[in-house]
């Protein structure tokens, strides 16, 4: 495991919606939670080959359209 660590913010409401929702389970910490699900997604995402799914990709170009970004 990997010693030195880095200090990233996210919004209070979600904080403590992964507090909650690891009450009662093996994970430590919040901190440990988040560094856990992002190692998943990035390993996905070097499988794949791709940072998004497909749909993922769909809904961004969706919004850019609609803010007037794209064609």
């Amino acid at each position: 495991m990997e010693k030195e660590s880095m200090t990233v913010s996210i919004p209070a409401s979600l904080y403590k919606k992964i507090e909650e929702a690891i009450k009662g389970t093996d994970v430590a910490s919040v901190s440990s939670y988040v560094a856990k699900v992002l190692r998943e997604k990035l390993s996905q995402a070097e499988k794949t080959g791709e940072a998004f799914s497909k749909e993922d990709e769909e809904k961004v170009k969706e919004r850019l359209k609609a803010l007037g970004y794209i064609d």
